[in-house]
């Protein structure tokens, strides 16, 4: 069955008899969205705040295939094998963006029969979080205009303003548009342009705060444009802004409660892009999952040198979070990828293509180990396409170089199918306390971050950039200096070429251009060319998504 067919057969229980029984939750704190979703209240959050933490497990993945490695999917399954050895569990995870699900993913809510659920609710608009951001950002762009039009008493560069609308859709046609055409009445004319929600520095900001106060104190803080002074920031408090914005953000900030197939509890709460902004759920969710279970699972997008290492020099370094493990998920069918096989040809057994593929494990489990401290659980995630050859050495070149590697069967059999990797985990987390390192400390000079993360985790020789580039973060440097950096990079592979597999070392990474998000609290350095709107591809899985007169959703994946 197709993962929806096996969503749609799940024996779901409500949401509010699920919380008060596994969590002891009172009713008059979950606000239910229908029988089996419900937002929890930031007053009952914050009751939880002398309660001690569980331990904290970071699901991270080698970098990224077309072939997928199912690092959400291994999240839900790990979650669920702990439930079932007596480890009281919640899973975090992020909401899924509806331009991926009609665009290439087709859905993003684990897979298998490791599966958070309701999957077609989860995976299309949910509980309106992420409208409720496009809203409010939109807000922002609105007040900016409408400013300039009557007056411009702040002396608002038309020329200079950083602040784009968003919509959370790939719509490439957005990506740069001119407005106010039509005549004095619809404002002045401007080039503009449209970035997805995912993209946004509110949603950055959104799973970043700690309080509605501080998400209204870092909504102000947004760096919208400069005066034409060409020098002077323009932030949202100065327009007002931040009041409203918090306002419409009331419900998206409280996290959302779902199931698993196993009726175990999950959070899926916020959703920033893995490359432009730090690519985890919210910092209330975590903690919250934290002070209720022994055990909160979480991930970080992408491969473990974008999610796990933002993960861990941002919203570790923001938060105060300490990770006690991670689990790097690995395929077969993607490390042959690596190793130089075409994605029609990755069922087929290779063992010279998955030999030197394994490089490219190798880098990230070293980079895990070493640069951020942390011991490290690789599984297996298994294919019914992987042969007994390919997995044997995947297991023998983990041994050899000093990683224990599980083959984990969670897509076909559930949190049964994880538990040796369950009891992996169990086995470090309860004999050591939460510890880690950050890849660089927050008094080094932002170019130097930048530096430390390229030749540290990317095997970089070097980084370059223009002198504007280079001009720009001297003049960041004087004011923002202890931020921490969000590199914007390739996910497809350690250097800014994604066409370059395996473990790339000695290349250059240029940084094409560095932007402040003031309010989240870092510094974006884009490697490369990054797209903040993508485009759909040739066949968008929106063709084959459809639903029945009775209701009944198909074609999410």
């Amino acid at each position: 069955m197709s993962d929806i067919e096996i969503a749609q057969q799940a024996k779901m229980r409500p949401i509010i008899d699920l919380a008060s029984e596994k969590f002891g939750i009172p009713f008059e704190h979950l606000d239910p969205y229908g029988h089996y979703k419900a937002k929890l209240s930031l007053e009952y959050v914050n009751s939880l705040a002398d309660k001690p933490d569980g331990k904290l497990i970071l699901v991270t993945a080698i970098s990224p295939t077309p072939a997928g490695e199912g690092k959400t999917t291994t999240t839900v399954g790990l979650g669920d094998a702990l439930n079932r050895l007596g480890k009281k569990t919640i899973i975090c995870l992020r909401e899924p963006s509806l331009g991926p699900c009609f665009g290439v993913k087709g859905g993003a809510a684990g897979g298998g029969y490791a599966q958070v659920v309701p999957m077609e609710d989860i995976n299309l608009h949910f509980t309106g979080d992420f409208h409720a951001i496009g809203v409010a950002h939109n807000l922002l762009s609105a007040l900016i205009d409408n400013h300039i039009n009557h007056g411009n008493t702040l002396n608002i560069d038309p020329r200079r303003i950083q602040w784009k609308r968003v919509i959370d859709m790939n719509d490439r046609a957005l990506r740069k548009i001119t407005i106010g055409q039509g005549g004095v009445a619809n404002g002045y004319v401007r080039e503009d342009g449209f970035d997805i929600v995912v993209a946004s520095e509110v949603m950055a900001i959104l799973c970043l705060a700690t309080s509605r106060a501080d998400l209204k104190a870092r909504l102000g803080k947004i760096v919208i444009g400069y005066k034409t002074d060409k020098t002077t920031p323009v932030y949202a408090s100065d327009l007002n802004a931040q009041g409203a914005m918090a306002a419409i953000l009331k419900d998206a900030i409280k996290p959302n409660l779902v199931q698993t197939l196993e009726n175990n509890i999950a959070i899926i709460h916020g959703g920033p892009f893995a490359n432009i902004a730090h690519g985890c759920n919210t910092v209330t969710a975590t903690k919250t999952a934290l002070k209720l279970a022994d055990y909160a699972v979480t991930e970080a997008g992408f491969g473990a040198d974008l999610g796990a290492e933002k993960f861990i020099d941002i919203k570790c370094r923001m938060s105060g979070l300490k990770p006690s493990a991670v689990v790097l998920v690995a395929t077969v069918r993607a490390l042959k990828f690596h190793g130089g096989v075409a994605k029609e040809n990755l069922n087929v057994e290779n063992i010279e293509a998955l030999a030197n593929g394994f490089a490219n494990l190798e880098r990230h489990l070293n980079n895990i180990t070493d640069h951020y401290g942390l011991p490290c659980v690789i599984c297996i995630n298994h294919f019914t396409f992987d042969t007994e050859a390919e997995i044997n050495l995947l297991q023998q070149k983990c041994k050899a170089v000093g990683a224990n590697s599980i083959v984990a069967k969670h897509w076909a059999q559930g949190g049964a199918g994880a538990e040796e990797l369950a009891q992996a985990i169990i086995n470090i987390v309860d004999q050591r306390e939460p510890s880690f390192k950050f890849v660089y400390p927050t008094e080094l000079p932002l170019w130097d971050k930048i530096s430390a993360i390229a030749t540290k985790l990317y095997g970089a020789k070097s980084i370059s950039a223009s002198p504007k580039v280079l001009a720009d973060i001297k003049a960041l440097q004087i004011n923002y200096g202890d931020f921490p950096i969000c590199m914007a990079k390739t996910q497809m592979s350690f250097s800014t070429n994604p066409n370059a597999k395996g473990a790339p070392s000695n290349h250059n990474v240029e940084i094409s251009e560095v932007r402040l998000a003031n309010g989240a609290g870092f510094i974006v350095a884009i490697a490369g060319d990054m797209m903040t709107m993508p485009g759909l591809p040739k066949t968008p899985a929106a063709e084959r998504i459809d639903i029945s007169d009775d209701g009944v959703i198909s074609g999410l994946f």
